[in-house]
């Protein structure tokens, strides 16, 4: 392994580190890259444009926790991965992107593939880009980005390396350390015997949950983490909420749960009521919320792991710096038992049904198709959903047997998201059923990637929801007393489409075949492309 060329060297040393895939596509500027794939015994996928590389990444990651990597050409490579890169950054993904780039851009003009600033535009949209100019730089950046994403908030990097630096002789990569666990970042003493005192004298605590304490919702090989997060919240007698991305870490059942429905105007109303809220890594976004904030009026405590969440400026903010588990397992320590608080399991009960009825009238008819859907599918099937009307009501009211099974493209907010997402998913957790869900719009953005799915014959239904237009568009429109322009358009014959990629396909019309065809097509080998027709399920 001495003194061979770069491009090979890393993907040997990505192999030494436990990455077994690689999403992208060879050029001419990044074939280097490629030439000891095989030989490291990593799996290549080849997508049909690099924004599908970037999302399968991003959802074998999401699926299987590992960092999801791509390589991609110079400049328009680069580009169309940046979408991707975009997206992973709003939602928290460990995704690493490898470039090849030019090795001057200032003395010598009109190359191919030529950028201003190919490092800076990445910049733009991930947590950090850097340029390897050495081989042992490239090295040292790809041990970095990798050790970050174990240790730290997870976000998407960019590493590239000039095109000779990767034609050129480099020694091999050092070993592979022993591979970093995460840390735990302990909450201060002081701060657990505050909350603890807090929570004993608060008539209506509640706690919010998001998508930096899904490891509260997973059983590991010690203590339960959903028992201790049910002792905490027993201790307590505090209602929850979760964001969309928190789905899951507290049972749909929870008698004192008011879901995923912080976006409900009403429960501004709820979260004023309470007299301590306890945000447990949450951003408390615009996409969480959907106001301009909480809407609390008593204390809030902040439980987070990023310095730029715990620093914003909110009305009443107590920052906590601690993980979310350690949090739990320090102040379950801490706790005694209390009696009942202020909240009601009618109370939240009352306010569920009241919210689902606004979403049922919101987008009518698509609650109905969604429960028809979930009772088709099995409890640990993992979801990829798109910028969807279909998504956006689902979303709110699905029950989750635990976190992590559905993904959105929640705060970068792209279309195209769900297909090559699903890919990569099914792809990592090749056992575990998997579905796409998509609009009848979004999935022409990256619809070339079922290709991909019927190359690799994985078993995925990808729903298709068409209601003919951009429906969300053309509501907001309405709200905002525009005359609706260019949200009509002219889709394809999807089924006759799904047959022409040589995928199996089916158009049920009532939400019984619906059912039959979901499940035929989790048993199939190969992709089975499912058209709703919104206008015929939603009134079958």
């Amino acid at each position: 392994m001495a003194n061979r060329p770069l491009g090979a060297q890393i993907s040997h040393m990505l192999k030494a580190r436990g990455v077994s895939t690689i999403f992208g596509i060879p050029g001419v500027h990044n074939q280097e890259m490629y030439r000891g794939i095989e030989e490291a015994g990593l799996t290549h996928v080849l997508a049909r444009h690099e924004q599908g590389a970037g999302f399968m990444a991003d959802g074998y990651a999401r699926a299987t926790g590992r960092p999801g990597v791509a390589y991609v050409i110079t400049g328009p490579g680069l580009c169309n991965i940046m979408t991707p890169m975009g997206q992973a950054y709003s939602d928290s993904v460990p995704l690493l992107v490898l470039s090849s780039c030019l090795l001057d851009t200032a003395a010598t003009r009109g190359q191919l593939h030529q950028m201003r600033d190919q490092e800076g535009a990445a910049a733009a949209v991930c947590d950090w880009s850097e340029t390897a100019v050495t081989p042992d730089a490239a090295y040292h950046l790809i041990d970095r980005a990798l050790g970050e994403m174990t240790i730290g908030r997870k976000r998407p990097k960019h590493i590239q390396v000039p095109i000779p630096l990767l034609e050129g002789a480099a020694p091999e990569s050092w070993p592979a350390k022993a591979a970093l666990g995460p840390r735990p970042i302990q909450p201060e003493p002081d701060w657990i015997t505050y909350a603890a005192a807090l929570l004993s004298e608060a008539k209506r605590p509640l706690f919010v949950f998001g998508g930096g304490a899904v490891a509260l919702g997973y059983p590991d090989l010690g203590q339960s983490r959903p028992e201790l997060l049910e002792r905490v919240l027993r201790k307590t007698g505090a209602a929850t909420f979760t964001t969309y991305a928190g789905r899951g870490i507290v049972p749909d059942d929870s008698p004192l749960h008011f879901g995923a429905t912080l976006a409900r105007v009403g429960s501004a109303d709820v979260i004023a009521s309470a007299d301590l809220v306890i945000a447990v890594g949450t951003t408390l976004s615009e996409v969480d919320l959907w106001r301009d904030d909480l809407g609390h009026s008593g204390r809030l405590l902040r439980v987070d792991i990023d310095d730029e969440v715990l620093s914003e400026n909110i009305a009443r903010q107590q920052p906590v710096r601690s993980d979310a588990e350690a949090f739990f397992a320090a102040l379950d320590a801490a706790l005694p038992d209390r009696a009942a608080t202020g909240w009601t399991p009618q109370e939240v009960a009352d306010k569920r049904t009241a919210w689902r009825t606004e979403i049922d009238m919101e987008r009518p008819g698509i609650l109905p198709v969604a429960d028809a859907l979930r009772a088709a599918l099995p409890d640990n099937t993992i979801i990829y959903s798109d910028m969807t009307q279909f998504a956006y009501a689902a979303k709110e009211v699905w029950p989750m047997a635990r976190p992590n099974l559905w993904h959105h493209p929640y705060g970068f907010g792209t279309l195209g998201y769900a297909l090559p997402a699903a890919i990569g998913g099914k792809i990592g957790k090749p056992d575990q059923p998997v579905v796409a869900v998509a609009g009848d719009y979004g999935f022409q953005y990256t619809l070339q990637e079922l290709m991909v799915a019927v190359e690799l014959e994985l078993s995925l239904p990808i729903i298709v929801w068409d209601n003919g237009k951009l429906g969300e568009i053309e509501d907001s429109m309405v709200r905002a007393q525009i005359a609706p322009n260019a949200v009509i358009q002219k889709n394809p014959d999807f089924v006759k489409l799904a047959e022409a990629y040589g995928a199996a396909s089916a158009a049920p019309q009532t939400l019984a075949q619906m059912a039959d065809d979901v499940r035929s097509a989790l048993a199939r080998q190969g992709p089975t492309l499912i058209y709703l027709d919104a206008t015929v399920l939603t009134s079958s």
